[in-house]
């Protein structure tokens, strides 16, 4: 059986009827967005929030107290995260970058383009970190590709999408998405919730809103190439 592999809007369309409004990121306010797109590299995002939890419980809730915190104090509180020596080396590089800016008020006044430069530069910063800093804390219209991204374009039959460039797949849904930021935030924050529900690493193919799209749910294969 052939089945059409939906476009951008398509896509976005089916899961925004399947879950409705997202309202995300999950932290409160653009800083716990910096915050949490560091520590939740590699990890789940509850891992994260408990690690930011910890520094709020502890005062450190400013860029400029957590620089000045004794690195003992600042590892202890990351811990949760996994990955806290590392993590804890990526998150002082960028808040000074961000404070050296002069804040995220005066970082986004910039254009995008120049904002993610600057978050690229950042050693451990790349470009999922960096947009989803851009999308979520600043505002700017730039579409995140992760994980789920990529695994549920290839289970829909867009093939390409599994070895394509991280800007590939990200233009893709650019062209398809419009110009509003909100858009692009939706939608991203609608495949991470498919991605958790449905659409994992062994699918969940019952119930799935987006089964009749979707090759994997209709021609299950022994493996998935897509599961790792």
């Amino acid at each position: 059986m052939s089945i059409a592999a939906p476009d951008a809007t398509c896509l976005y369309t089916q899961l925004y009827h399947a879950y409705g409004d997202q309202r995300w990121w999950p932290g409160d306010s653009p800083a716990e967005v910096v915050l949490g797109a560091v520590l939740t590299q590699n990890t789940v995002w509850a891992n994260a929030a408990q690690a930011i939890g910890r520094l709020k419980a502890a005062g450190l809730d400013s860029f400029e107290r957590l620089l000045a915190a004794p690195e003992d104090r600042v590892k202890a509180c990351i811990r949760p995260a996994g990955c806290y020596n590392v993590k804890y080396g990526r998150l002082m590089n960028l808040l000074r970058l961000v404070v050296d800016q002069g804040g995220l008020c005066a970082l986004g006044t910039l254009t995008t383009e120049e904002c993610r430069t600057l978050l690229l530069s950042v050693k451990g910063i790349g470009p999922e970190t960096a947009d989803c800093i851009l999308l979520y804390a600043l505002g700017k219209r730039v579409f995140v590709v992760d994980r789920y991204t990529r695994r549920l374009l290839v289970r829909l039959g867009h093939d390409w999408a599994r070895e394509s460039s991280y800007d590939t797949v990200q233009s893709w849904f650019s062209q398809g998405l419009g110009t509003d930021p909100q858009v692009y935030n939706e939608c991203h924050a609608l495949i991470v919730q498919h991605g958790k529900a449905h659409c994992r690493a062994t699918p969940r193919c019952y119930g799935c809103p987006m089964a009749r799209s979707c090759v994997t749910a209709q021609t299950p294969a022994p493996s998935d190439a897509t599961s790792a």
